[in-house]
């Protein structure tokens, strides 16, 4: 059999047996995975933040109350933080 195949072969079983997995996540637990710090309520428990949030409140510039929540990152969104915030 031709290396080129048997790569070919490895990859495509690689591909079905994480497609697979995906799938009996969401099939067991009913919902896809939340990876996303500001909605997952076990990383909120173990006090988790996201990167941007932890420079933020060490430099001070995490209170958004004196300019009001419309700016980007104030809601605890870390999929709304920019690193260039202001």
């Amino acid at each position: 059999m031709a290396p080129w195949l048997v790569v070919l072969l490895c990859t495509i079983c690689a591909v079905a047996l994480l497609t697979a997995g995906m799938s009996l996540t969401l099939m067991i637990k009913g919902h896809h995975i939340d990876s996303e710090i500001s909605t997952n309520k076990e990383m909120q428990r173990l006090g988790i933040k996201c990167a941007v949030q932890e420079t933020r409140e060490a430099d001070g510039t995490a209170d958004c109350s004196s300019v009001g929540a419309t700016l980007p990152g104030c809601t605890g969104n870390c999929g709304a933080c920019d690193i260039d915030h202001k």
